[in-house]
């Protein structure tokens, strides 16, 4: 038996915002990260909506990128004070996630972080509040996903929570958030959804109704996310759908290497983090390369390739792949990232600890062929030289 869960209601397109209005509460807790959503305004209208609904309004600002455990504790704390029975989270994946993991030490202040770090292990949830994500990316698409990920920054690790509990109750996909991103933010969570549906589509837990997400997803971003990279609203509106329509598909079908590696890379090293999008794509490539050698992944990538309408190879991907990070101003490989922010001695040095840790990610389990710490060493090194993946 196999599960597809969504949110309950998902609103989307112009104006999108206004269904705040329709929140049935008395108390809501808006988590917002840094200052954009007020400088644009969005916030002074989720306030102003939220409180035509007849709800009080306190504001969690601050949340930073790659959210803390210290954070998600104090948002808890400030929950638990506040009671609200709406949390309302608006911005980039940072402050949904961060949110999200509120939200269970909120309604269960004795639950540990590291019991929430087993996969599918969450207490159940909505005894306090029910959750509305507004995102304001187009990448990571937290706002229909079972997933958030918290950075542990005394350990260096980024962990991927997962629990069907967390996938919220309402989405907000309202494109005129996503205008207002940087142009650099807009190739990286691009990628990150690219990479969210091509996983999703070879994952081994893909099914029937993963499966068409996750390709017209691909397609969407194929043809839309250059032109939103270079000023093209329409294009930019678009893409907001399909990232959205990528995180449907990978919350229920899961993810694979990409994101393991990604996960254990981003916070691993003293130079600086690696953004997650950014890593992404520049992972995917050997991923592919990598999954390739086994005949079903690479059946199903010649299968997306062939959606695209280029020859139905792995090699025809990869190629398309490089093409739109050239296109993007992504970097090929860690070592050229930020112009050689990460030290070669330090990833060397770091190298086999990051490998264990990533192979033992939640996704790893399933990415469609298997990967022992040794292969994972080798794989993350041709990432870091931009190195052919031979084995």
């Amino acid at each position: 038996m196999a599960r597809f869960t969504l949110p309950r209601d998902l609103y989307h397109g112009k104006d999108a915002l206004e269904a705040l209005k329709t929140l049935e509460g008395k108390r809501a807790m808006v988590v917002v990260g840094g200052g954009s959503m007020k400088r644009f305004g969005f916030l002074d209208k989720i306030e102003s909506y939220l409180k035509e609904a007849g709800m009080e309004v306190q504001l969690f600002e601050g949340v930073e990128p790659d959210p803390s455990v210290e954070t998600v504790m104090k948002g808890a704390e400030a929950m638990r004070q506040f009671q609200p029975d709406w949390i309302v989270a608006v911005g980039g994946g940072s402050p949904i996630d961060a949110a999200k993991a509120m939200w269970a030490f909120y309604e269960y202040p004795d639950t540990t972080f590291e019991a929430l770090c087993v996969p599918f292990n969450f207490p159940k949830l909505r005894t306090k509040a029910h959750f509305c994500a507004i995102p304001s990316t187009s990448g990571t698409a937290t706002e229909v996903t079972a997933f958030s990920v918290i950075t542990d920054y005394h350990k260096g690790v980024k962990y991927p929570l997962a629990d069907f509990n967390i996938t919220p109750d309402v989405a907000i996909v309202d494109p005129a958030l996503a205008e207002t991103m940087p142009k650099k933010l807009t190739a990286h969570t691009g990628m990150d959804a690219m990479t969210h549906a091509i996983e999703a589509y070879v994952s081994t837990l893909h099914c029937d109704y993963t499966d068409p997400l996750a390709l017209h997803a691909i397609k969407m971003i194929s043809a839309d996310l250059v032109d939103s990279y270079n000023g093209d609203m329409a294009a930019r509106d678009r893409m907001h759908n399909a990232q959205c329509l990528a995180g449907m598909a990978f919350s229920n079908a899961l993810l694979g290497i990409v994101h393991s590696m990604a996960h254990k890379t981003g916070a691993a090293y003293s130079g600086g983090h690696i953004v997650h999008g950014c890593a992404n794509a520049m992972y995917l490539p050997k991923v592919i390369a990598y999954n390739a050698k086994n005949p079903e992944a690479e059946k199903r990538y010649g299968e997306i390739a062939a959606f695209l309408g280029l020859e139905p190879t792995s090699k025809a991907l990869i190629a398309h792949i490089k093409g739109m990070n050239e296109k993007l101003d992504i970097p090929t490989c860690i070592k050229n990232y930020e112009g050689g922010m990460i030290d070669e001695k330090e990833f060397l040095e770091k190298l086999p600890q990051v490998a264990e840790l990533a192979v033992g990610d939640a996704c790893t389990g399933s990415n469609p062929r298997p990967i022992t710490p040794a292969e994972m060493e080798k794989l993350l090194k041709c990432c870091f030289y931009d190195e052919e993946v031979d084995f």
